[in-house]
């Protein structure tokens, strides 16, 4: 085993990691040492060299590594990784047990104790995420509790350690019997295609779950529904199920548009009846101001960073402009389905963007639904930027 490391943490932090902070953070380390190699064990002690808790180096965009254990004499082993990943799963067990839903995240990172990991089950099949060198070090215990723990059919992985997050291409594939892709789960009863051997993107973002049943189950009902950053049309096939009387989806990659007619298609709904768009989304709210659409509905889900030919986009920078964007075209009465995935803001920041946005278009409004996370997707209340997720349905008052 190699030896462990010592860093010392600034006196202001010290209660911070006793009560339970996972992110072992730049600004917190006097004695940081960035050429340690990924993967090490880190004790984190205080000036007077107390020990506070143990962890691995991982650099990620985040910070330097994160906390696995507040016990001094716990080994990070084979055993360390099946009991962790045994309670993430047990808590899950309703999620197992769904008959109408078999796509959902088994381990959510810091929320579970094993900061820089996610892994994903799609019906039998698991999806590892790295998001660093320094937990991919730990692999095969990860892989071999995941083999003990689970009846699978393959389990597959992505690397995304590159620094700024990104996806590094490899044979995805890891183990069990090569699947078929795509591979049909369902999302309350809503068929999805998902690719597990393709790019990072594997086809739908689980943790807007709780947001696409609501749009289906309470607010699409005759509606006209514009989808934006629309990507493989998760939101659009739920409001068409939910009986829009149209859809409009808009992403600017070209995929987009085959993607999406491929998720309509698997749920027997009608594409001649929806409107796919590739077109970059602020170009089309110039178009649909111009020829003077309205929506009954307008969702606006975009990543929390982008960058295209002519800008740059940032959720916290640029929100409450997308928002003006989208209240020029949204109809008196109307919803707004504003989405955040953001860590840089919580949900008080995010409502002040809407309020900001309302003001500047003169326009008055109302909060009528929100969401964060759903359950799979567990978060501490110790790092709070875990729980990125904000959905805020606004009604746009006359």
């Amino acid at each position: 085993m190699k030896k462990e490391v010592i860093f010392k943490v600034k006196g202001k932090f010290v209660n911070k990691y006793k009560s339970g902070y996972p992110l072992i953070s730049k600004e917190a380390i006097l004695n940081l040492n960035e050429a340690v190699e990924e993967g090490t064990i880190i004790r984190l002690v205080d000036e007077k060299n107390k020990f506070i808790a143990k962890g691995y180096f991982g650099k990620q965009n985040k910070g330097y590594g994160w906390v696995l254990s507040r016990s001094e004499n716990e080994q990070i082993d084979q055993r360390f990784f099946l009991n962790k990943m045994r309670d993430a799963i047990k808590y899950r067990e309703p999620f197992y047990n769904s008959t109408d839903t078999n796509a959902f995240r088994i381990v959510n990172g810091e929320g579970d104790g094993l900061g820089g990991l996610t892994i994903e089950y799609f019906d039998g099949y698991y999806l590892i995420n790295w998001y660093s060198k320094g937990i991919y070090h730990f692999r095969d215990y990860i892989i071999n509790a995941l083999k003990e723990l689970t009846k699978f059919k393959a389990i597959y992985h992505k690397k995304r350690f590159d620094v700024s997050g990104k996806y590094i291409e490899d044979d995805d594939f890891v183990t069990g019997e090569r699947g078929t892709f795509p591979i049909i789960v369902k999302e309350n009863g809503v068929d999805f295609a998902v690719y597990l051997n393709e790019s990072a993107m594997v086809g739908v973002f689980l943790d807007q779950r709780d947001v696409r049943r609501k749009i289906r189950d309470a607010y699409a009902d005759g509606k006209n529904v514009l989808n934006t950053f629309s990507y493989t049309g998760a939101f659009s096939v739920f409001a068409a199920l939910g009986g829009a009387i149209k859809t409009t989806s808009v992403d600017v990659a070209n995929r987009s548009l085959s993607k999406t007619i491929e998720q309509f298609r698997l749920n027997g709904l009608d594409i001649e009846s929806q409107d796919i768009i590739v077109e970059d989304v602020f170009n089309y709210f110039k178009y649909a101001v111009k020829k003077q659409l309205r929506f009954d509905m307008v969702i606006l889900d975009p990543p929390s960073f982008a960058r295209s030919k002519k800008m740059v986009f940032s959720g916290e920078k640029d929100y409450k402009n997308l928002l003006k964007e989208a209240i020029a075209i949204t109809k008196d009465q109307g919803i707004i389905v504003a989405s955040a995935n953001s860590s840089s803001f919580n949900m008080n920041k995010f409502k002040s963007f809407i309020d900001q946005a309302f003001k500047e278009t003169n326009r008055t409004y109302q909060l009528v639904d929100e969401f964060s996370l759903p359950k799979d997707f567990k978060s501490i209340k110790e790092f709070s930027e875990g729980n990125y997720l904000k959905v805020v349905f606004i009604k746009n008052l006359p």
